[in-house]
């Protein structure tokens, strides 16, 4: 996983000052490290039975759509509040100043479906765990989440582990 983090690079001080922004844009242009990383996220959960991946906006729509394809799965898009048609259910989360909110529309999963939950990095855990909260008000079951970075210094896997979910995580950076 060496070579998928050199791929990852890293902006100071975006978007604001002290934070190391952490860009898998540069991973995503990479065919071989792409095509790496989306096979090294899949692959907890090849044996599983996996009805359809959540990706979180907006890079977890690019890895999630792509992970759902490699596990022969759907597809099921979490989007910010207000962007998606028809009838949607929501899950508001703290940011550093203020609250926000994810939603996903109120049929994109039946009971019991098994659901695994995709985005590109965890820091604080806040989307992540609206997103699981989300899942879990339709009545859908969380197999798993997959990531390509956690910070772990920030504590945001440990908050979505305490919720009794399996973080799958392919690369760490210190810091913000």
């Amino acid at each position: 996983m060496d070579n998928l983090k050199s791929l990852i690079r890293t902006i100071p001080d975006y978007p604001k000052p002290g934070i190391m922004f952490r860009d898998v844009t540069t991973l995503f242009r990479d065919p071989e490290g792409f095509e790496l990383a989306i096979i090294a996220m899949a692959r907890p959960f090849r044996t599983q039975r996996i009805d359809a991946v959540a990706g979180i906006e907006a890079r977890g729509f690019i890895l999630g759509g792509a992970i759902a394809d490699r596990l022969g799965c759907g597809f099921i898009p979490i989007r910010k509040k207000g962007k998606l048609p028809g009838k949607t259910i929501g899950q508001e989360y703290t940011l550093e100043y203020g609250v926000d909110a994810i939603e996903i529309h109120d049929d994109a999963i039946e009971e019991g479906q098994r659901i695994l939950i995709v985005d590109d990095l965890i820091a604080t855990g806040g989307t992540a765990e609206a997103a699981i909260k989300l899942v879990r008000q339709t009545g859908g079951e969380i197999v798993g989440a997959a990531f390509i970075i956690d910070l772990p210094e920030i504590g945001g896997r440990s908050k979505i582990e305490a919720l009794d979910v399996n973080c799958h995580v392919l690369v760490e950076f210190d810091g913000h």
